[in-house]
């Protein structure tokens, strides 16, 4: 196929609101490394990282939940609002989640790659500062896939061979990554579990991996989204708002994990046995939370906080799917060029599943 010299993306300008997102159709192609694939993105999911980079909430100047400045972004030092802690360079093109076709390689890439399906791992090695723990976030610390071309180091693209649509397998990358290395670094087993945020994307996949791993599932959601978790594989659905002592009882479940924190956080301790884990990767509705330090450590817990991932990590996922052991849960599509509305209903937190944006073909 010819390659264009010219392409349609969004650019983020810098932190802030929905009006830092440009929809451009003059972004230059860009041109793979020696080390890299070029690739013509088919599909490309919105997560929660996004959102944050785009609004700074990664900053340690902020403290909210992570809607309450999704739409019009925070007052923040600029110098710390990526994940990382680094400066971003902008103009950036974000999207964490990325499917698409490899149409060219660079020097060091065999050309037998040009042609192949492919999913770009989200959290990727750091090929500037390497090292354990030392990873960056594609869309965040390099150009994502919210464009119709990006390029991925040759090793973090990997070829996936099942008949789900694109759509439903850029509904994967981020959300299930982030799932699976939580329950990987926690050693879940067939236990019980308890996951908050359920109905959203990381909670979803989470939700279907833990069952996987045989586990018993509890699932914190909304009581209007309760039906869809279960079917999804939730043994017992709990509302995000209730007495989880009082509807669980003291010291009710192996594992936690947690991807809201904010002001219920204390009694997710309270409901763990002696000796249980919690693990985290999210914190929507607030980062900042009170802990009793008698608890941690009369009942022995394990905090555990789960970013980096093995290489491990993604290579399951890509066999869970062609093994169909898992399945995709897209709530809706949008063309790449609506993706400030794309953004709204995700914050508006009204789906169960995954939003995912299509460039133009």
């Amino acid at each position: 196929m010819t390659i264009p010299e010219i392409m349609s993306g969004v650019y983020l300008k810098g932190h802030g609101g929905l009006e830092m997102l440009e929809y451009r159709d003059d972004i230059p192609v860009p041109k793979p490394g020696l080390n890299d694939v070029l690739i013509r993105v088919l599909a490309a999911g919105v997560n929660n990282t996004d959102v944050n980079t785009r609004t700074g909430w990664y900053s340690k100047s902020v403290s909210s939940a992570t809607d309450a400045g999704g739409a019009d972004g925070y007052d923040l030092d600029d110098d710390d609002g990526s994940w990382t802690g680094r400066p971003l360079v902008f103009p950036l093109i974000q999207g964490a989640d990325v499917c698409g076709k490899i149409v060219a390689v660079g020097a060091n890439v065999s050309d037998a790659r040009i042609g192949e399906r492919v999913l770009v791992r989200t959290m990727q090695e750091d090929r500037e500062t390497p090292g354990p723990y030392r990873c960056w976030t594609f869309g965040s610390e390099t150009n994502g896939g919210f464009a119709q071309y990006t390029t991925a180091h040759t090793e973090e693209s990997f070829a996936i061979n099942c008949d789900w649509s694109s759509v439903e397998l850029a509904s994967i990358p981020c959300a299930y990554s982030t799932a699976e290395n939580a329950l990987h670094r926690a050693g879940l087993s067939n236990e019980t579990i308890l996951i908050t945020g359920a109905s959203g994307g990381v909670g979803s996949a989470a939700v279907q991996l833990a069952k996987r791993r045989g586990a018993t599932v509890i699932a914190m959601t909304s009581d209007s989204k309760a039906e869809m978790v279960r079917a999804l594989g939730a043994d017992k659905t709990v509302d995000r708002n209730a007495d989880l002592v009082k509807e669980l009882g003291k010291e009710s479940v192996d594992m936690i994990y947690d991807l809201v924190a904010g002001p219920q956080w204390p009694s997710f301790l309270d409901v763990l046995k002696r000796g249980g884990r919690y693990v985290t990767s999210g914190a929507i509705a607030g980062p900042l939370v009170e802990l009793d330090v008698r608890t941690l450590y009369l009942k022995d817990l394990t905090l555990i906080g789960a970013t980096y991932q093995d290489d491990i990590t993604f290579k399951n996922l890509i066999s869970y799917i062609e093994r169909g052991e898992i399945k995709p849960l897209v709530s809706k599509t949008y063309p790449l060029s609506e993706i400030a509305q794309a953004q709204t209903d995700f914050l508006e937190k009204k789906f169960v599943g995954k939003l995912v944006l299509v460039p133009p073909q």
